[in-house]
């Protein structure tokens, strides 16, 4: 689909109010394309109120713009991102792969709405969040045909690259926050910031570099240590600091106080794309770190060695689907399934210190579940663990391990 077979009709653009959404919009409305904008409201930090995307899109040629509230769904999302430890690669919290999952979600009932059968979005080519736009368009109503800009060679004949695209929204005075200076570019939602392109493209730039928008650097957060404590309740935070909690208000407490301490702030990351390239980001997630390693530290005591072992594996597999787009497939429905099982025993109230970025264990109070015994872990003459049952123990082992040296495999 390119920009020739949309003129005369209408489409529904996600946009955030940043460069991309304003320069294909404007675009796009000059090759007579009418465009009607849809914001999902995911709490964006960066925006001061998110009824100005309206009035930056409107400004631009939408012939209408509308907002979504997605904060909700977006926290939800994001505690069920908690339970599942789901990082990719180890270190990213998925903040914006999961927000682009909640947002198509949120803008295509609004889209069938107005009779609107074509969805548009500002992802690059050689992005994620091209995949994911096009795949849970595609399983969530496939009858939405979707129109990607920066795969149609009109549009990328006009604007190669970000400068291009700068030059033109200057042009036409365009209301964009971006310039040339502008070191790197920024997607926001509550759950995290994510920061690429630009200087942080090159590895010679430190992660340090950014400049926070939800905190503050590790280096820069008060010499002093801050208690929190949080209560979990079959593995949805319920309590922070004694105060109940709804999944919204979870995350809107714990990136405060994290980011006042540093949590979660500039996690630097060279990953693979799906499409195949690395790319290097820096990374914002205060909540989702701080609620991540409390989980973390009840999980310790409810997973015997082997539901680690299935947890871990499922874990590793529903961050590579996020990141992928396929959090609303059969695969990950199936994965969350079994991480269902162990989130059922996760209750209980972790307390953690908050120092200069590190989250450090304090205490555990009321896990029912807990397989912790400081009786049977003892080193002192307490508790039912008897010594010598390990002789036998040991004879049944050594028996293969014996066998391993007479058949000339070990070395």
């Amino acid at each position: 689909m390119n920009v020739e077979d949309l003129k005369g009709k209408t489409i529904g653009a996600a946009v955030s109010g940043g460069l991309d959404s304003c320069t294909m919009t404007r675009w796009l409305a000059d090759h007579g394309v009418d465009v009607v904008g849809f914001t999902a409201d995911l709490g964006q930090p960066d925006e001061e109120r998110i009824d100005y995307v309206r009035d930056r899109m409107m400004r631009c040629g939408a012939k209408d713009a509308i907002i979504i509230d997605a904060k909700d769904a977006l926290a939800q999302v994001g505690i069920d991102v908690i339970q599942c430890q789901a990082m990719y690669e180890g270190n990213y919290w998925n903040t914006t792969g999961i927000a682009r999952h909640i947002t198509v979600r949120a803008l295509l009932p609004e889209l069938e709405k107005r009779g609107i059968s074509i969805l548009s979005h500002g992802a690059t080519g050689r992005g994620n969040d091209q995949v994911r736009f096009q795949l849970v368009s595609n399983m969530i109503n496939p009858d939405v045909a979707v129109y990607a800009p920066w795969r149609d060679q009109k549009f990328l004949d006009a604007f190669p690259g970000r400068k291009e695209m700068i030059d033109y929204c200057e042009a036409q005075g365009l209301p964009v926050q971006a310039t040339h200076e502008k070191p790197y570019s920024t997607d926001a939602n509550i759950l995290g910031l994510t920061h690429e392109a630009g200087q942080l493209e090159s590895l010679s730039t430190p992660a340090g570099f950014i400049t926070p928008g939800m905190g503050v650097h590790p280096k820069d957060a008060p010499d002093a240590v801050e208690t929190f404590v949080v209560r979990f309740e079959k593995g949805v935070p319920v309590q922070i600091n004694g105060k109940k909690v709804t999944p919204l208000s979870a995350i809107e407490t714990a990136n405060k106080i994290g980011g006042q301490n540093g949590i979660g702030i500039g996690i630097h990351a060279v990953e693979n794309r799906f499409v195949g390239i690395k790319s290097r980001g820096v990374y914002e997630s205060p909540a989702m770190t701080l609620l991540g390693q409390c989980y973390e530290f009840l999980l310790q005591l409810i997973l015997d060695r082997r539901a680690r072992r299935v947890f871990n594996q499922a874990s590793a597999d529903i961050a590579e689907q996020i990141y992928q787009g396929y959090w609303y497939d059969p695969a990950t429905q199936a994965l969350r399934a079994s991480i269902n099982v162990y989130n059922r025993l996760a209750t209980g109230t972790m307390t953690v210190s908050l120092y200069k970025g590190q989250v450090s264990f304090d205490s555990a109070d009321e896990v029912p579940h807990s397989l912790y015994s400081e009786d049977t872990a003892s080193m002192e003459g307490v508790g039912d663990f008897d010594h010598k049952d390990s002789e036998g123990f040991l004879g049944v082992l050594g028996v293969s391990a014996r066998a391993l040296n007479s058949a000339g495999q070990s070395e």
